[in-house]
């Protein structure tokens, strides 16, 4: 392998493992509804050492993530998307991975015809040509199909630079980081995903920057910040148990966030 393809296979990882950090704080795009009686628990067993973290996490942010992300909000809305649809298109093989782990064909196949048309007559998918096509893009992670599976949350873990995640969704995040879905391919897609990769990062966080702002207003930013997460992740399991972005909703049942 050259000294090139090392460099960049290096600032691949460190862009994975900011965007996880970025992903699994607070700023993945949740169904536009949300039912709000998903019963969600907390295990925090380890709070002081999670805090010590948090603190290491927030640092991070403070002084990188969020003073680049409030200058690329600034950009014009059009580049804001391009950026967007071509992160997203990016990640489109492992929500398909995740689809099929589910057991759930119809979104399987949505995703493949999403990544198939976005690449193509979407310019690598710079324009979501798919949505326009009526293929809603949709969110399927390696927690989340655990959660499916009946694997309980287990207790909470704030992890350097990946964020708040519970035992469950850490371990999912672990794997989607060693998984990928390209394999060992040339330089050129290895650029393109880097570069999918922080472009993601810096998306991600703009479109966070509302949420966070209004949790850093709550007394205690950790507990703000980790119950909106274990929140979240218990609606997306729930999305993933109903087969379909928002169809859990429609009857809003009582849900134990550790089923």
């Amino acid at each position: 392998m050259s000294p090139s393809s090392t460099a960049l296979r290096s600032a691949r990882s460190a862009a994975l493992v900011l965007s996880l950090f970025v992903a699994g704080g607070c700023s993945q795009r949740t169904p536009a509804a949300t039912c709000g009686t998903v019963v969600y628990q907390v295990s925090d067993p380890a709070e002081p050492a999670n805090r010590a973290v948090f603190a290491f996490n927030r640092s991070v942010d403070d002084y990188l993530l969020a003073p680049v992300a409030r200058g690329y909000s600034r950009l014009p809305g059009f580049a804001r998307q391009g950026v967007h649809n071509f992160a997203s298109n990016f990640g489109e093989p492992k929500v398909l991975v995740n689809d099929l782990l589910q057991g759930n064909g119809e979104r399987a196949m949505t995703s493949l015809s999403r990544f198939i048309f976005n690449t193509t007559l979407g310019v690598a998918g710079l324009v979501d040509v798919s949505g326009k096509m009526g293929l809603s893009q949709h969110r399927s992670d390696f927690g989340q199909t655990f959660g499916v599976w009946g694997i309980a949350a287990g207790p909470i873990v704030e992890l350097p630079l990946l964020g708040s995640h519970n035992l469950r969704d850490a371990t999912g995040t672990l794997l989607g980081l060693a998984l990928d879905p390209f394999g060992d391919n040339s330089d050129a897609v290895e650029t393109l995903g880097n570069a999918a990769m922080a472009g993601g990062i810096v998306d991600a966080r703009a479109e966070a920057l509302p949420l966070t702002d209004l949790l850093r207003t709550w007394p205690d930013y950790y507990v703000a910040q980790r119950d909106y997460t274990a929140q979240r992740r218990a609606n997306r399991v729930a999305e993933g148990k109903a087969g379909e972005p928002g169809t859990w909703q429609a009857d809003c049942p009582q849900v134990n966030a550790d089923e």
